[in-house]
């Protein structure tokens, strides 16, 4: 049963919430596949890779259009890049989905929609991967567009997905106007939670996070320079990063949401002018200011 009001994302419940252990081999702690990115928009699945290995998943890869795998490769070396085959304008090609659902084989989480550009291509292109996973997925930015009028799209992967949107895709999916979603982000994040069987992280100043089962959190305690390019790359990255260790997906979304927002506050605390990759580089040390680094296995 859904609830009218969200208990607090604070210091006291992630202690309460501790994350497993970031040591042992870098095979213990996760693989994460990133699915993403665009002829013109490189740039969101960097930032989703690398923040997803900051924050402690053990490999990465990331498979994203031909034409920009190699200089990708360079940018990030510590991932194994595929390059798929894209279309014209750019998209990914649904001729690479076969590719993708190999690699999520050997994956623990797939991270599927940072710099996607068209929703068509990319619920063209997520509908021939999606209902063929096995393994946890997190649906961040566009890749939200494969559930609108597609609601049940995900319910194979109950207990082990997590969607990302924000407002905007929020009001894509449920096909309602944004302002309405705006008026009741909360409301709208537990129907998404009902009705796809996931758990849900989303708002804008306020981010919540829904299971099915009802249970909701908020965190309102990030940065106005947060609303920069890259920076929902980045809280994806993390979250699916979170998972790979073996998080839970909504208390990864809900460690997540709170170091994407605290990282922001300090940054701004600092300079007015920060960037998403400086997001990403802050993370690691709020969590671990957190959890303390220690073993938890």
């Amino acid at each position: 049963m859904a609830r009218d009001t969200a208990q607090p994302i604070d210091v006291e419940l992630l202690e309460s919430w501790s994350l497993p252990s970031s040591g042992g081999d870098k095979s213990d702690r996760g693989t994460v596949l990133v699915v993403g990115g665009a002829r013109q928009t490189p740039g969101a699945v960097l930032l989703a890779a690398e923040t997803a290995l900051r924050v402690g998943a053990g490999k990465v890869q990331v498979a994203t259009v031909a034409d920009t795998a190699a200089s990708l490769g360079v940018a990030l070396p510590e991932a194994l890049v595929e390059g798929l085959p894209a279309l014209q304008s750019g998209e990914l090609a649904v001729a690479g989905a076969d590719r993708v659902v190999e690699l999520a084989e050997a994956a623990d989480v797939v991270l599927l929609g940072p710099g996607l550009r068209d929703p068509d291509c990319a619920d063209l292109f997520l509908s021939q991967v999606v209902p063929r996973l096995e393994t946890a997925v997190v649906l961040d930015a566009l890749g939200t567009a494969y559930l609108t009028g597609n609601l049940d799209g995900v319910r194979h992967l109950a207990g082990k997905v997590l969607l990302t949107p924000n407002v905007t895709e929020a009001a894509a999916m449920l096909e309602l106007d944004e302002e309405d979603v705006k008026q009741d982000q909360l409301g709208v994040a537990q129907r998404i939670a009902d009705k796809t069987g996931a758990a849900v992280l989303s708002g804008a100043e306020v981010s919540y996070v829904v299971t099915p089962a009802g249970e909701c959190w908020s965190y309102d305690g990030g940065a106005a320079g947060l609303a920069t390019a890259g920076s929902g790359d980045v809280k994806a990255g993390a979250v699916a990063g979170l998972m790979a260790r073996g998080t839970a997906p909504e208390r990864a979304a809900a460690w997540g949401a709170w170091g994407h927002g605290d990282a922001g506050r300090r940054l701004e605390d600092e300079s007015p002018g920060f960037l998403a990759r400086d997001v990403m580089r802050a993370i690691p040390a709020q969590l671990a200011r957190l959890d303390g680094g220690r073993d938890r296995r």
